[in-house]
């Protein structure tokens, strides 16, 4: 059945079906949420177990390596990889793609449960999540000058997190600096050593006595009662009076032995804006919610705090959502743009309005109905299904544009417009049903690309897929309609150009001699692939987000003042910057990227200064500019170490190497990062090998503990209560109408600063408390500050800031250095990081062009019935190759992630030339009995015209994204200049070839069938 046919026929149901259609993407676009990156839900999981004050070494031991050894045996595990720093073991657990994350969280959870008991009994619960790929949204600092910072702590604490958890869509709130309110017992060294009472006698004492327990029932009166037990005090002055029982029976208060003070715990991290202390807060969002919408919500919920309390401002220090509307707007801008670009192609050929008009109609009514299709996959409008409509805009129309071509070319026959659209669209059919289907074949197989990338691409296919799809379904059900009842008759036809005659020569030319012309294009196919070796590749272009995030690194043991010290002197190096708006730095914590592989953990030694450069429109000098000076002007802090974090891939290089055996390991990454540092234009080559903290070490001596009766528990509890305090679970805790305040029982901070007082600790004994000294040796000594694992041994993680360089170029040198080709024994080189997905991605693209051009042979074989005559249509993807390898070469762009999608869009399009001479060709023959020459001659001259129409208009629908007209066009451009590029060889290149490859093909079918004795036959060619 010709569905033209019945819709010219019968409007109002092809009227109708669009209606509806385009009701529902309305609705569907009102719906979809705005982003910055596809939702994505990794089957990642995590592990952390919180043991304060435990050194790396002590966890791996006790915690790391049993979680590792438990969670190795679920099902689906692809790899596990720990970090273990001081207090705390974090063990992640990555399972394969295809794994669901409930059921793998709760298997990791069923694992941990098993081996609880034989974890150490004094660490924290540990905590069993998923992983969230996302990051912090938005940051803000609160300026309330009128509040301490207790109480600005406190406000964002209770006021601020409270209604920021009242806004849909907000799943995190995180404070950043300020400080946690404590009751301090700062105990006298002194007073304990006169009493004979050890520290964590002093601390278990108060949490016996400040409680509140349950104390039964009873009946009084013949009513039932509950009992209770109330030991608590309700503020920190009436502590001071709490009487502590010595060891010789006697009792003291406990102002006796320490000083008592409701005030805070010691900081350890600190925030700052412009070098003013400031306590900021940021938020992420729920996976499927709009990034747009939390941001206005969260907007309308700071203006009604600031109401209820004046005098306290807030000021936006770091935000991703800036990324999102300028991705957003621009993709938007450049569908408008490209959009009108390819309709006055149209208007130029034709010169018709009411048949520009009509192929204007295919944009919207392909693009409106993909929405609702979207929301119905749980979609959102983010930079890849953005990027899939923009890159389609020139598509969209080509179907459209073809139909009215082929109609107003037999209109000009003299034809009644009912008539020509009838005949036209029948005529043409099978050639806009083969050139968009073929163009779904090559998007669909992105959609199931292996490994992170398919992820993210998964909405990439699906959408370029569906808009293609209703695009066709407007140029058959709805452009043959509209055309029938709007064109009006034409003049008679217009003689044929001289251009016309010259390009037909050629074209004759081309078949005479058909030999050489296939070896000149195999030997112009060659030649562009020999251009392959000169463009360089990497993961993702540099972008100028005008923000930079500095990561200050000092020696580990550093202070958290010292960090603060040295983060303000920097800052103040950079200041006079003119480009510099505003400084934000985090002391103590990290920017929350989405990726804890980036950003590490936090430390009080570690600092990030967020440089805001503001608009790239607003400055001279870019990004990179403005990041190597930064980089020169710190390059003389000494101890130091600067870095750039960043929240997108393809600019950092990270290498692994991996073994059991420390000291080998140790060698071997001190071998490769003096080969790395060779590598001319890396920055900041770091290795997490070097990194060792200075430790107090106090070793007990068995003979002498064991006559005073002390045991190795009780050394290093009673260091631990007297330096750090108790871990807080066991901490007795004030009771305040709002919160629980900890009790923290301990040595006061500049106490600690006595060398000698760690000697003089008591500790309990069997005839009572005696010197720690007197028991143990005290000696200086050093450990790991952090220790890294992966797949259940030691690794250590060098990386390296990539500057701009190739991540494809880089990694090339890498693997020809000494360091990585002779490598210890049991020693392993490990790709991992944007390494590992850089390979991926690659092998998941080759995957999906061969994917792609088997689905669009099997879709030729479907359409045209013969084996061979897809190999002609075929032929036109290698003539593509030059002109987009050439476009990457000339305009120095790099074969990257978005020049990959480019590659694989020619590989439709270039079909669709061919496809249009080919159909035509055939139909020529056998319908209306020319012959092979005739009948090629006969389609160069009829399907020339459209060719070169919906290729100029999709060259004019990708120009404002390859000239970057809207917004930061960085990783949108090498894609259309690909695009491009391939659009132009292989169009000029296919009119000459496909002819002759026709022939060729055509002979070599006729051949094999009398060979086998069968009957030579065409491809059928229905009626679209």
């Amino acid at each position: 059945m010709n569905i033209s046919a019945w819709a010219i026929n019968r409007p109002l149901p092809a009227l109708l079906i669009f209606f509806v259609l385009c009701v529902a993407g309305l609705w569907g676009f009102h719906q979809l949420p705005v982003a910055r990156f596809p939702d994505i839900a990794f089957p990642m999981t995590t592990v952390t177990v919180t043991q304060p004050g435990a050194s790396p070494s002590q966890l791996e031991a006790e915690v790391t390596r049993k979680v590792e050894d438990s969670v190795a045996t679920v099902n689906n595990v692809k790899r596990v990889m720990s970090s273990v720093s001081e207090g705390v073991s974090t063990t992640t657990i990555e399972f394969q793609l295809e794994a669901d994350l409930a059921t793998a969280l709760d298997d990791t959870r069923d694992a941990v449960t098993r081996i609880r008991t034989d974890l150490p009994q004094d660490i924290q619960e540990p905590v069993i999540s998923k992983v969230d790929i996302g990051g912090s949204l938005m940051t803000y600092a609160l300026v309330a000058p009128h509040m301490t910072t207790d109480e600005a702590s406190w406000f964002v604490d209770r006021d601020i997190s409270r209604a920021m958890y009242g806004v849909p869509g907000v799943a995190r709130v995180t404070r950043v600096g300020g400080v946690q309110r404590q009751v301090r017992v700062d105990l006298d060294p002194n007073a304990l050593i006169a009493m004979g009472i050890t520290a964590g006698d002093v601390s278990q004492q108060l949490a016996r006595i400040q409680v509140e327990r349950a104390g039964g029932k009873t009946e009084v009166e013949g009513a039932q009662q509950t009992i209770r037990t109330l030991g608590t005090v309700g503020d920190a002055q009436a502590l001071r009076d709490y009487s502590i029982a010595l060891p010789d029976g006697r009792a003291v208060r406990l102002s006796t032995l320490a000083t008592v003070t409701d005030g805070a715990a010691d900081p350890t991290e600190a925030a700052l804006l412009d070098g003013k202390g400031v306590v900021a807060f940021s938020m992420s969002r729920t996976r499927g919610s709009s990034e747009v919408k939390v941001e206005a919500g969260v907007h309308d919920a700071l203006d009604k705090i600031k109401a209820e309390h004046p005098g306290i401002d807030f000021r936006l220090v770091t935000t991703a959502i800036d990324e999102t509307h300028r991705s957003y707007d621009s993709s938007m801008t450049m569908l408008w743009e490209g959009a009108l670009l390819a309709l006055l192609v149209v208007w130029l050929f034709l010169r018709d309005w009411r048949a520009t008009w009509v192929s204007a109609l295919a944009l919207p009514l392909s693009i409106i109905p993909t929405f609702a299709v979207m929301y119905f996959f749980g979609f959102t409008l983010n930079i890849i299904t953005l990027l899939a409509l923009s890159v389609v805009v020139g598509i969209l129309v080509d179907d459209a544009i073809v139909e009215i071509e082929n109609i107003v070319r037999h209109l000009r026959m003299g034809k009644p417009p009912l008539e020509a659209a009838r005949e036209a669209a029948g005529e043409i059919g099978n050639a806009v049903i083969a050139t968009s289907l073929t163009l779904a074949a090559v998007f669909v197989p992105v959609a199931f690309m292996p490994g992170i990338a398919g992820k993210f691409f998964r909405e990439f296919g699906w959408t370029a897929a569906t808009a293609v799809l209703f695009s066709l379904l407007v140029a058959r059900l709805l452009t043959p309609m509209m055309a029938a009842y709007l064109l009006k008759p034409h003049g008679e036809e217009k003689p044929e150009s001289k251009l016309m005659t010259w390009y037909l020569g050629w074209v004759d030319a081309a078949l005479r001699y058909r030999g050489r012309t296939l070896w000149l294009a195999t030997g112009l196919f060659v030649a562009s692939l020999a251009l392959v070796p000169f463009i360089p590749a990497t993961f993702i272009p540099q972008s100028d987000l005008g923000r930079s995030n500095l990561n200050l690194e000092l020696p580990p043991g550093t202070r958290l003042q010292e960090t603060v010290a040295v983060a303000e002197h920097a800052r103040g190096l950079l200041k006079d910057m003119p480009e510099l708006k505003q400084v934000y730095t985090a002391v103590g914590s990290v920017l929350d990227l989405g990726d804890p592989g980036a950003t590490g953990v936090g430390e009080p030694r570690k600092a990030t200064l967020v440089l805001d450069w503001g608009s790239a429109d607003g400055r001279d000098r870019d990004q990179r500019v403005l990041e190597r000076e930064a980089r020169e002007r710190l390059a003389d802090l000494p101890g130091v170490r600067v870095s750039y974090v960043s929240s997108e891939p393809g600019n950092l290089l990270q290498l692994v190497l991996s073994g059991d055996d420390p000291q080998r390991l140790q060698d071997a990454a001190t071998a490769l990062e003096r080969d790395l540092r060779g590598i001319q234009g890396l920055g900041s080559v770091t290795s997490t090998a070097s990194l060792l903290r200075p430790e107090l070490q106090i070793v007990p001596n068995p003979a002498r503990a064991a006559d005073l009766g002390v045991a190795t528990a009780d050394i290093a509890e009673a260091a631990r209560i007297a330096t750090a305090g108790d871990y807080e679970q066991r901490l007795a805790k004030l009771n305040l109408p709002d919160r629980q305040v900890p009790i923290r029982v301990g040595f006061a901070e500049a106490t600690l600063a006595n060398p000698g007082l760690i000697s003089q600790l008591r500790v309990p004994g069997r005839n009572g408390p005696v010197p720690l000294a007197a028991v143990a040796d005290i000696q200086q000594g050093s450990g790991p500050s952090q220790i890294s694992r992966y797949q259940r041994q030691r690794n250590v993680t060098l990386t390296a800031e990539l500057n701009g360089r190739p991540l494809g170029d880089v990694m090339t040198e890498v693997q020809a250095l000494p360091g990585v080709k002779q490598l210890p024994p049991g020693v392993t080189f490990l790709n991992t990081g944007d390494a590992e997905v850089f390979v991926e991605l690659f092998i998941g693209f080759m995957l999906a062009m061969a994917a792609g051009l088997i689905c669009i042979y099997m879709v030729l074989l479907l359409l045209f019935n013969h084996a061979l005559m897809p190999v002609t249509i075929l032929a036109a993807v290698p003539l593509s190759a030059g002109g987009a390898f050439g476009a990457l070469l000339i305009t120095q762009n790099m074969l990257s992630l978005p020049a990959l999608i480019g590659l694989l869009m020619l590989i439709g399009i270039a079909t669709k030339n061919s496809i249009l001479l080919v159909d035509y060709a055939v139909m020529a023959e056998d319908e209306h009995g020319m012959s092979q020459h005739d009948a090629l001659i006969d389609a160069c001259r009829k399907r020339a015209q459209p060719i070169i129409m919906t290729t100029l208009a999709m060259g004019a629908g990708m120009m404002p994204i390859a000239l970057g007209f809207a917004g930061d066009s960085s990783f949108r451009a090498p894609m259309a200049i690909a695009v491009i590029g391939g659009l132009i060889t292989s169009t000029l290149l296919s009119l000459i070839v496909i002819p002759a490859a026709f022939t060729v093909v055509d002979d070599a079918g006729n051949w094999l069938s009398r060979k086998f004795r069968r009957r030579s036959s065409h491809p059928v060619h229905p009626a679209g």
